[in-house]
């Protein structure tokens, strides 16, 4: 089964302006009141430098092809539209030689674990 792309996060921490991807569920805490202390992978800066990089051109190919899906004025257009970018955002992904699971899952991480959200942003700059 093909994998989408979830831009969400990392897009917003690249301070790049964008719309479109996939959210990611989270899963509801056991308790309403409870803090998530969830504990995130340790990724290498490696690792971390790659996601960024697939970031930047995710974002990139999410702001060529917002316009298109905002203008297509039937469903068939929008989901050819939506598959032919969610194609180049795999791609750019790979490019980068990550998986779309890892990227994901970095995002995913970006959500729980603000030391993460730091190191990203050092490595943005």
């Amino acid at each position: 089964m093909h994998k989408r792309i979830t831009t969400a996060i990392s897009t917003g921490l690249l301070a790049i302006s964008m719309t479109g991807g996939m959210a990611m569920a989270q899963q509801p805490a056991a308790q309403p009141n409870a803090p998530m202390a969830v504990p995130t992978p340790d990724y290498s800066d490696a690792q971390l430098e790659r996601f960024v990089n697939a970031s930047e051109k995710v974002a990139m190919i999410s702001q060529e092809y917002t316009p298109k899906l905002q203008a297509s004025n039937d469903e068939a257009t929008k989901k050819k539209v939506f598959q032919e970018a969610d194609q180049k955002m795999v791609k750019a992904v790979h490019d980068e030689g990550m998986t779309v699971d890892q990227f994901n899952g970095i995002n995913q991480s970006l959500q729980q674990d603000p030391n993460l959200v730091k190191r990203i942003q050092k490595i943005a700059e």
